[in-house]
């Protein structure tokens, strides 16, 4: 049979191709409680925007807050009331128009009065046989966890049947779930990085904020539960995209605590503390709290002053696609893009005293011409079926928003590095963030063509407080004047309900029509294949030089829980990165300097320091802890050569640039070069995470799109430094 045939056979039993199938039976559902409309209790008919596969969605009772709710930006995974109102269910709208209420068929969800059997229900995803699906539910009027459920029985003859995923962590938000290539089930969680109870929850490095800890895998058969990456601020919305790589948004909020900033500011001025935070000794339960609250990573965030002169202060904040294999390894923003070519503009540079050191990025560099904003990003990403590698999402504000904004399309086939990914604006764009035409969420590209997405008539931000003027799903079309889409007609003719709730301020109601969200075509897709990076040559010549099985060093960080992460020219970078130090020498070896510099400081760097994030700062108002860049200190897990002339947590960098450390493994790491001081240099701007075995090459200090800044390739030499620390684990550590 072939594809195109067995893609019609499944369509027509979801009656999706007319002519392959008898007409859909209408389907039977428990009778609606007195205050529920007829639209939103079985299948019915409208005469609406046409699809040529069903559409699976969400229903949400109208959220009147923006700030930790449940379409924010970040912690939106929270279940007070307030943040999530219950009432809300699970859709199947057909090809000819008609719906099902599926959780509502399965016996879950009601309107009226919503008691311990209401729910909410969010993000459904499609296996790649098109015949089932799995989304989060939450179940009860207060409290409770999000939880991952399966659905069955979408067919227009059967009856819908929903059970809750097995071996899931319990008693934990689980969110954002979808299947894997090989079935597992993929999902975003707020369980700890390793199920301690006293760090939970995890808080953000905003405005610590309970956040999720990264994307997880289950395996629902044996319980296998990996984390595939740490996530320090959350990740949020992941996708399997047609290369088998997991494309989602990542909050990039590397940088000091802004609470702890304002202690300290306080302390200084004499006056009482507003936050009270404090660091634990350690992540263990019977670590002592301690008096300090000291950061050692990254810049302060009100500056300061060193050998090199100023030190600029430093913040960041923004949203945007990151990537992973399916085993988690690889972690990396989706082909290397980074605000240089997304977000481009102004960037601090980190010394001030330094004038080859720039505020303002290389603009002639990249292919992209549209600037997101960085207090934002890009959110709910979605991959066109019809053009791979080229995605649609929401770039928008990360507060008063909703996550609702202008739709972007994002070019990011494998093939395309930094500078050649584009972004371009799909429906109305607006500097001023006002759109006349309304604004979007959820954009979906369907495999015949089209684009749906849900629409707000709200042209602008919404205070906190205020809500939008409704979210309704609807088919775009294209504006033959501006060739640019807009709001077209509805899929729906409105799904209405009464819910009442109690609340701390009183019995709240609401009545009307729901928000529809989350939109995602049942129909079936070849599952891609999972990729996994093999060692790269040079690294694999040294292996072999030296005499090392790659699959026995493998199995041995395996089992110690590490990685192996190598550099191998630490003085190259990529040739549009001005904001950091870029000339660059090793005392006594290889040195860069970049084309036409005049003027500018050329900086010695002798130790690469790497930093995990720990859970140790505290505040008494609040339980969990934010995770802080602390250096690696238990030489006993991560049994990396001496450097007693480095900074804590520091290996040597060779004389040919290169760098080779044993990490640990499933939790956030960063890093930085410093000079033989001590002092810092670069910086990683950003956290990444490893998997047990991973094997990873950088070629450069950051990451070269086409040419360094000595306008030369990447560098491919054999890394001196992997080379001294296999010599090193031969004699001292291999069993």
């Amino acid at each position: 049979m072939t594809p195109h045939r067995f893609a019609c056979l499944l369509a027509a039993a979801l009656a999706g191709c007319s002519g392959q199938s008898d007409p859909p039976a209408q389907v039977s559902v428990p009778a609606p409680a007195p205050a529920t409309t007829a639209a939103a209790t079985a299948a019915q008919t409208v005469a609406e925007a046409p699809v040529s596969y069903p559409i699976l969605f969400v229903t949400q009772v109208p959220v009147h807050t923006d700030m930790a709710g449940r379409l924010s930006a970040f912690a939106n995974h929270l279940t007070g009331v307030q943040r999530v109102p219950r009432g809300g269910d699970l859709w199947l709208r057909y090809p000819d128009g008609r719906l099902r209420n599926l959780t509502r068929e399965a016996g879950f969800g009601h309107a009226g009065l919503q008691d311990g059997r209401s729910i909410a229900v969010r993000e459904p995803a499609v296996d790649w046989s098109g015949g089932k699906a799995v989304f989060s539910m939450l179940v009860g009027a207060s409290g409770g966890t999000w939880q991952i459920y399966e659905v069955t029985g979408l067919g227009p003859k059967d009856k819908a049947r929903i059970v809750r995923v097995p071996t899931q962590p319990a008693g934990y938000n689980n969110v954002s779930p979808l299947y894997a290539s090989d079935g597992r089930i993929l999902f975003t969680s707020d369980r700890p990085r390793g199920g301690e109870a006293h760090l939970y929850p995890q808080l953000d490095e905003y405005e610590a904020t309970p956040t999720t800890t990264g994307i997880w895998s289950l395996d629902p058969a044996s319980g296998q539960l990996r984390l595939l990456t740490h996530t320090p601020s959350g990740a949020f919305s992941p996708i399997v995209d047609s290369y088998g790589r997991i494309v989602f948004t990542r909050w990039d909020h590397q940088q000091q605590d802004q609470l702890a900033q304002r202690d300290r500011d306080a302390q200084h001025n004499g006056v009482a503390l507003p936050f009270k935070s404090f660091n634990y000794a350690g992540e263990a339960a019977s670590d002592p709290a301690t008096t300090s609250r000291d950061e050692p990573f990254p810049e302060s965030r009100a500056g300061s002053t060193g050998p090199y002169g100023d030190v600029s202060a430093f913040a960041t904040n923004f949203f945007t696609a990151w990537t992973i294999n399916q085993d988690g390894t690889g972690e990396e923003t989706l082909n290397h893009v980074g605000q240089h070519e997304l977000s481009f503009g102004y960037l601090t540079p980190s010394f001030k005293n330094d004038p080859a050191l720039t505020s303002r990025t290389l603009d002639t560099l990249h292919a992209n011409q549209l600037s997101i904003r960085r207090e934002g990003g890009l959110f709910h990403l979605r991959e066109d079926p019809r053009q791979p590698g080229t995605y649609f999402g929401t770039a928008a504000r990360e507060s008063g928003s909703f996550t609702t904004a202008q739709i972007v399309r994002l070019t990011g086939a494998p093939q395309l590095n930094g500078e050649q990914m584009t972004l371009t604006s799909v429906t109305e764009p607006s500097p001023s963030d006002l759109y006349q035409g309304g604004r979007f969420r959820n954009p979906l590209p369907l495999s015949d063509g089209a684009l749906i997405a849900s629409h707000t008539r709200s042209i602008g931000p919404v205070d906190q407080g205020g809500t939008l003027d409704g979210l309704r799903l609807v088919r775009l079309e294209r504006d033959a004047a501006t060739g640019r889409y807009r709001a077209g007609a509805p899929l729906t003719s409105g799904l209405r309900k009464s819910v009442r709730w109690p609340s701390p301020s009183g019995m709240q109601a609401y009545s009307g029509d729901l928000w529809e969200l989350e939109a995602v075509e049942v129909r079936p897709r070849r599952a891609p294949d999972r990729h996994e990076g093999p060692l790269e040559a040079p690294e694999r010549a040294v292996l072999a030089e030296e005499g090392v099985d790659e699959a026995a060093l493998r199995a041995w960080l395996t089992r110690r829980e590490l990685a192996l992460v190598v550099t191998r020219d630490q003085t190259t970078r990529d040739r549009a990165d001005r904001q950091q130090p870029y000339n660059l020498r090793v005392p006594g070896g290889v040195q860069t300097l970049a084309n036409g510099a005049s003027g500018g400081r050329v900086y010695d760097i002798a130790h690469f320091q790497l930093f995990e994030a720990e859970q140790l700062r505290a505040y008494p108002d609040r339980p969990g802890r934010r995770v802080l860049a602390e250096p690696l200190r238990d030489i006993a897990k991560v049994p990396n050569p001496p450097n007693p002339a480095g900074p804590p947590g520091s290996v040597r960098i060779a004389a040919d640039g290169s760098t080779a450390a044993f990490v640990p493994a499933r939790r956030a790491l960063t890093w930085q070069t410093t000079d033989p001081r001590g002092t810092a240099i670069v910086r990683e701007r950003n956290w990444i995470t490893f998997q047990p075995g991973e094997m990873r090459t950088c070629a450069s200090c950051h990451g070269v799109n086409s040419v360094t800044q000595a306008g030369l390739p990447p560098p491919v030499n054999k890394p001196e430094a992997l080379r001294q620390l296999l010599r090193y684990w031969k004699n001292n550590l291999n069993p």
